[in-house]
């Protein structure tokens, strides 16, 4: 499969965002990516993740960009502020840019719901990231 695929993902709720991001490796290299196909960067938190995954846009160099991160509901309004914003920026790069963005970025109401979501959405990600991928190529090419 030729494509590149960009991967953000934050550090702030790192034992679950490992396991999402272990799910989407394993996935993508299931579906015949190789290490050298996949280039993947931390950042602090979810808020983080629009603005590199902007940059890796502006490189020109990958096919689709994949946001990975968990947030996980707090006893503050900080939830809504992260999740939505996170999400709002995802968006706004993928129509700047013209590149897929899969939103990778969980949110839970808590640690339990998180964990059980791990493999799961970071599979459908990957399989997400590979259809989107190659369905903009194919409209690119016309």
């Amino acid at each position: 499969m030729s494509i590149k695929v960009g991967i953000i993902s934050s550090r702030f709720n790192q034992p679950v965002v490992d396991e999402l991001l272990q799910a989407c490796l394993d996935k993508l290299k299931e579906h015949g990516l190789e290490s050298d196909q996949i280039f993947h960067q931390t950042v602090p938190g979810a808020l983080e993740i629009p603005l590199a995954l902007d940059l890796l846009a502006l490189s020109k160099k990958y096919d689709v960009l994949i946001a990975i991160g968990a947030v996980i509901r707090g006893e503050t309004y900080h939830f809504e502020v992260v999740s939505d914003q996170s999400a709002f920026g995802l968006i706004q790069v993928q129509l700047n840019h013209h590149i897929p963005i899969i939103n990778g970025i969980i949110t839970t109401n808590n640690d339990e719901q998180a964990y059980a979501r791990t493999k799961v959405k970071g599979e459908e990600a990957a399989l997400v990231a590979i259809e989107m991928a190659t369905l903009a190529k194919n409209l690119k090419n016309g």
